[in-house]
């Protein structure tokens, strides 16, 4: 189910949620995943796109964190099954289906030879890889054709990604729903997703605010 309509107010008119975090990434549009509390593994995900000054939420989908929540991701330790709270680039979509129609994202089309390098000690870690390289062992790598349904379309969440720190984690993304709960991921129902990678503009910068309705995982304090 996706929802549609109106920017909404906080209580008693405050500003839209995107409007009261320190920062959105500098881009008009953006991506928020909010649970009801950190060891919550479902919530709510709003995209939202900054026009003439305000913040207009586009949509919204019931979305799904990591078996055990979240966790601040600058603490974040590989194999918790939780989803790294924090504020995070966008930097390019996949899938092992073709891109929706109408999406302007660098969008890579998943083959039988794609992994996503898991393995601490290889070069590759935290990286798209294909094929698999020898330092990095098929158990600590995911063959991401093997995900069928979660993988039918994504976009990296730049978690750990730019200068990856060994250990804390690797192939963050957000994608179609599986089953339950994710590893740590944030996952949508496959229409929402689709509507996401129709929406998202690169060149608008989008962003992903991941984190709480309150608590030290507040989003309002991004």
């Amino acid at each position: 189910m996706i929802v549609t309509g109106p920017p909404p107010q906080g209580l008693h008119g405050d500003p839209p949620m995107p409007a009261r975090l320190a920062d959105t990434g500098g881009g008009s549009q953006l991506i928020m995943a909010v649970a009801p509390a950190a060891d919550s593994t479902t919530g709510l995900l709003t995209w939202w796109d900054r026009r003439a000054g305000r913040w207009y939420r586009v949509g919204s989908a019931p979305a799904r964190f990591g078996a055990n929540g979240l966790t601040e991701g600058a603490h974040r330790t590989q194999g918790t099954n939780t989803t790294p709270a924090g504020l995070y680039a966008l930097p390019f979509a996949f899938g092992i289906e073709r891109a929706p129609a109408g999406t302007d994202y660098s969008y890579r089309r998943v083959t039988p030879d794609s992994w996503w390098c898991q393995d601490n000690a290889s070069d590759s870690y935290n990286r798209w890889v294909e094929p698999l390289p020898a330092d990095c062992a098929p158990g600590e790598a995911e063959h991401l054709v093997s995900y069928e349904r979660q993988y039918a379309h994504a976009l990296v969440i730049a978690f750990n990604y730019a200068r990856p720190v060994r250990g804390r984690g690797a192939g963050i993304f957000l994608h179609v729903d599986g089953k339950g709960a994710t590893a740590g991921c944030v996952s949508v129902p496959e229409g929402a997703m689709r509507a996401i990678l129709r929406w998202a503009d690169p060149r608008r910068q989008p962003h992903i605010a991941i984190g709480t309705r309150e608590g030290r995982l507040a989003v309002t304090r991004y």
